[in-house]
């Protein structure tokens, strides 16, 4: 078989759609089946250029860029399943209706939620350095006010040692300021929105649906998704496979390419010959039932009142912090655990969650009207509410100076030097 490279990416074909563009390539031979090969945050589809050796010469790769990653276009994802629809369409596009999956981190997301979504087209799965959560919600939020705060430069001198083992990082330099020139060149906004993303990943209730044939790999040295979190990726798909990589970080593709693409190739190899042979993508449709006599109609059911407690805890988990929500639920039965629960049911579940205002707004009118009442202690949680909702902190400064006009200077100077320190603490934060 003849082998083929080809670059190539969205066209107009998908303006009804509505679907911004995936920038993607296509390695092998054009008549092999296909694998799909998915990146983590941060890094471009080179990080797995040292996969092509051993997986090009008998499946056809398609790798593709993450929203403003490598030079695609910069149209962020609201969700990781956005990202799934994305390519999806790209696959679409292609004919292509079944194809094997092998992600990493946030690539290995995309493939589970794949495997969830269309398992008939999902012929087998493997996820790297992945998690049915990744670490904690407000652990990608944190992350993400940094970056709106002072760009990815941070970030990006801190990726390698997210990334590598401390052996890897003294031996290899040029790979070290690769990772750090992969994320610096990231779009901003792109990062932002995909850590978002991760905040609500969240798949551990829906691992047993994962039914197609599933390899988890990981580092047993990765400090990002432990090999604890490959074990419980284990434990709740049905008939995984776990391989544990030894001496070997979050970036394992890149760290031990040679393992890796073992790996795949014997995973891959493995689940197409298993495959049964299938005449069509689809069950035919059952046949058609008689129509029978309406039975009496039952009256509605009354509609559930909507749960405002739990969707306040959730906004308020959101916007203050875990170490916040969690203090409010743990005062429960006890002496001012009525006051907490009335706060977050009316103030988080029935005002912040109303459809009239965006939460930037909602984030501009309380620190105005805290600091005009002199609520200090208040004001310092809404700054980080602020950030969390997506304001700057130069945005923040500009809300308090057009309050000291109307709430006065020495007001709007408390609320500053407020303001000031949970900025400095909440962007500190690699």
């Amino acid at each position: 078989m003849s082998e083929a490279t080809e670059e190539t990416g969205y066209e107009d074909t998908y303006d009804d759609l509505l679907l911004p563009p995936l920038q993607y390539r296509f390695d092998g031979p054009d008549d092999a089946p296909v694998i799909v090969l998915g990146p983590a945050l941060g890094a471009t589809w080179h990080m797995w250029d040292r996969q092509l050796p051993v997986l090009g010469g008998n499946w056809r790769l398609l790798r593709y860029e993450l929203p403003g990653h490598g030079g695609a276009p910069a149209e962020p994802a609201s969700s990781v399943d956005d990202l799934a629809r994305r390519l999806l369409a790209v696959l679409d596009d292609e004919g292509i209706d079944t194809f094997g999956y092998a992600g990493c981190e946030l690539g290995a997301a995309i493939g589970a939620r794949l495997a969830l979504l269309r398992p008939d087209r999902v012929a087998a799965l493997a996820l790297v350095s992945a998690a049915a959560r990744y670490s904690t919600a407000d652990s990608w939020r944190q992350r993400a006010v940094v970056i709106r705060a002072g760009g990815l430069e941070r970030t990006a001198t801190a990726t390698p040692g997210r990334w590598f083992t401390e052996a890897f990082l003294a031996t290899q330099p040029a790979i070290t300021e690769w990772a750090v020139q992969m994320v610096r060149t990231t779009d901003a906004a792109c990062y932002v929105a995909a850590c978002e993303a991760l905040a609500a990943f969240d798949i551990r209730d829906a691992l047993g649906g994962i039914t197609v044939p599933t390899l988890v790999v990981a580092g047993a040295d990765d400090t990002e998704t432990p090999p604890a979190d490959a074990r419980l990726l284990l434990a709740g798909i049905p008939d995984a496979r776990l391989a544990v990589v030894p001496a070997t970080g979050h970036l394992a593709p890149v760290e031990e390419p040679a393992a890796i693409g073992e790996l795949l190739v014997r995973h891959f190899d493995s689940a197409w010959a298993e495959r049964a042979p299938q005449s069509t993508p689809f069950a035919p449709a059952p046949p058609p039932v008689p129509p029978r006599m309406p039975a009496a109609a039952a009256p509605p059911a009354a509609p559930a009142p909507p749960d405002t407690h739990g969707e306040g805890l959730r906004i308020r988990r959101e916007l203050l912090g875990d170490a916040d929500a969690d203090a409010a639920a743990a005062l429960a039965g006890e002496f001012g655990g009525a006051f907490e629960e009335f706060a977050t049911r009316w103030a988080w579940g029935g005002t912040w969650a109303r459809p009239g205002l965006d939460r930037k707004a909602r984030s501009l009118v309380a620190l105005t009207a805290l600091t005009a009442l002199g609520h200090l202690g208040d004001l310092a949680g809404h700054t980080r509410a602020a950030l969390r909702s997506g304001l700057t902190p130069g945005e923040i400064e500009e809300t308090l100076v057009h309050a000291a006009v109307y709430c006065g200077l020495p007001a709007a100077r408390a609320a500053l030097d407020t303001a000031r320190a949970v900025i400095r603490e909440e962007t500190d934060r690699a």
